[in-house]
């Protein structure tokens, strides 16, 4: 088992043993991956969609929607 795979199961067992909801883990997850791609794309949404493999329409709605800053 690789080192991001056993680092992502006690990650997962430690927010389930916690009673952190799916949705609440996903959505924190999601954002949280979009943010540091955004960065890396230095705020470019074109970029960063392309990286991320969706459509820059849906990246800009999520962007909105968890309130993220497009330039650090």
């Amino acid at each position: 088992m690789s080192m991001i795979s056993e680092r992502l199961d006690r990650l997962v067992e430690e927010m389930v043993d916690k009673g952190v909801c799916f949705e609440d883990a996903l959505r924190e997850f999601e954002k949280r991956f979009i943010g540091r791609v955004l960065k890396q794309c230095d705020g470019s949404l074109k970029k960063a969609s392309d990286k991320l493999g969706i459509h820059r329409n849906t990246l800009t709605r999520k962007v909105g929607s968890y309130k993220l800053a497009r330039r650090a």
